[in-house]
């Protein structure tokens, strides 16, 4: 149930929030009735479609430029129900302390499949996967928990959401379009290919992005004598 008294915390800076096109896609959907939660829930769906889609450029290697494609598109669905579940939220006049959990609990739940699924694509890594997963789930918990010590929410980069899945989708159209023979390979016997070197950027990139934004939350804290 919406709360009309409830004011939601900062948001996201996003720039594609002033674009005309999805401000109009947002007052449309909220005429329409449509659940800012049910957008989260299907944004999710899209971010585990897209780790499926990622791991089955392994599974079927015949049909790999098809998933590849598939996972790219996946990806930014995500990130466009992202974009339009707060919007809609605040036009519908249904933001509300429950829409917070569906904002953080879906994210964690897409990024953790699209990435662990990069991990099982053709070229990934599982390990790799799984740490870059966790690297970017830290980013998330330095950031939520510093809100809840009383800081802003800081969204720093520089490998944020909306950098590691854009690091993948250029990856995932990458790895469709190109001629296998222009793709690096690396490790034993070039078991790991473009997806594995792309996930070692994400974790170190993850890991750096946590460090920047405790340093900046730590300094909030202190300025406020907290």
């Amino acid at each position: 149930m919406a709360n009309e008294h409830y004011t939601p915390t900062e948001r996201r800076p996003i720039a594609a929030r002033r674009w005309p096109i999805w401000q109009r896609a947002a007052v449309s959907l909220a005429r329409q009735g449509v659940s800012p939660n049910a957008i989260s829930l299907a944004g999710m769906a899209c971010g585990v479609a897209a780790g499926g889609a990622l791991a089955a450029t392994a599974a079927w290697p015949r049909w790999a430029p098809l998933f590849w494609l598939a996972a790219a598109v996946l990806i930014q669905l995500r990130l466009l129900a992202n974009l339009l579940d707060g919007m809609v939220a605040i036009e519908s006049g249904r933001a509300s302390p429950v829409g917070e959990l569906y904002n953080e609990v879906p994210d964690r739940v897409s990024d953790t499949a699209t990435i662990v699924g990069a991990g099982c694509a053709a070229g990934g890594d599982v390990l790799l996967g799984c740490l870059a997963a966790l690297a970017a789930m830290f980013t998330a918990y330095v950031r939520t928990t510093g809100k809840a010590a009383g800081a802003r929410h800081e969204y720093c980069g520089p490998m944020a959401k909306q950098q590691r899945m854009a690091l993948l989708t250029g990856t995932a159209v990458a790895a469709a379009l190109l001629p296998a023979a222009w793709q690096p390979v690396w490790g034993m016997a070039g078991s790991r290919g473009l997806v594995a070197a792309v996930l070692l950027v994400i974790t170190a990139g993850s890991l750096l992005t946590a460090v920047r934004r405790l340093v900046r939350i730590a300094a909030t804290l202190r300025g406020s004598g907290r």
